[in-house]
């Protein structure tokens, strides 16, 4: 008797979700495919350029262990807009409310006192975030996209920018604003320009941020954007003992 052997899909596959249910996965299966490392059915970024790795829809037992292999033991494993538990073995060490923002009604404009930002600018741009903790930013991150930056008397003092890239949708991400600077508007005017170029490529903008961060959810909804969903950040822990596992390939996503 013939049976009827069902694969595992392949990790680039078309997921039946919306792009913005697994927008790390729909990235690296979509626009930044060039970033993503893989074993298995998992991607993930470099990690000096996010920390965000994906998981399919729905992960089984041998995603958690390629997932464990690529992190090693030990390591620290970071999922954005996830709502599935790890592992019992896992320790979470982390774990956020967040919330998933779209363009509504966004009435995005350029802005004449924004400026590109790029590699040249890093060292700037780390110790702003530093200073501000926007969320992850990381030496690699302004390849992500576009990043445009405020400065004043030479400094740079706000910026807003562009991270994860689900096919037709941009992340608006890295908005932040030094303290001395506060309260004139900088960061709102940062995040219609940085709308206004997705927009310009047909794209629509989306956001995420903390559910408890209520100041900055105000700003976003007063600027035209509306709740989508909820969902959470996380971080977990790899568990120390891990079984010995191949090395990372990169992925063929044709």
């Amino acid at each position: 008797m013939t049976q009827n052997h069902h694969p595992r899909p392949r990790t680039d596959a078309p997921s039946p979700l919306h792009p913005l249910d697994n927008p790390a996965r729909s990235s690296l299966t979509g626009p930044h495919a060039r970033f993503a490392e893989r074993r298995g059915r998992i991607l993930r970024y470099p990690a000096d350029v996010t920390p965000w790795l994906a998981l399919p829809d729905v992960p089984d037992a041998q995603d958690w262990a390629d997932v464990a292999a690529l992190a090693g033991p030990g390591g620290s494993v970071a999922l954005a807009a996830f709502q599935d538990p790890p592992p019992q073995d896992w320790e979470v060490v982390f774990r956020a409310e967040g919330v998933q923002l779209v363009d509504a009604s966004v009435d995005a404009a350029p802005d004449p006192e924004a400026v590109p930002l790029g590699p040249r600018d890093v060292p700037e741009m780390l110790d702003l975030v530093a200073r501000t903790r926007p969320g992850p930013f990381l030496p690699r991150t302004v390849e992500l996209g576009t990043y445009l930056g405020i400065r004043r008397g030479g400094a740079l003092v706000a910026m807003a920018g562009e991270r994860l890239h689900p096919p037709g949708w941009t992340e608006i991400s890295g908005v932040c604003t030094d303290e001395s600077v506060r309260g004139q508007g900088l960061a709102s005017r940062l995040v219609l320009a940085v709308a206004h170029g997705i927009r310009e490529r047909g794209e629509t903008p989306f956001l995420h941020a903390s559910a408890s961060n209520t100041g900055a959810v105000r700003l976003y909804e007063s600027l035209g954007f509306r709740l989508r969903r909820r969902t959470e950040f996380l971080s977990a822990l790899v568990p120390a003992t891990l079984p010995s596992a191949e090395g990372t390939r990169r992925p063929s996503l044709r």
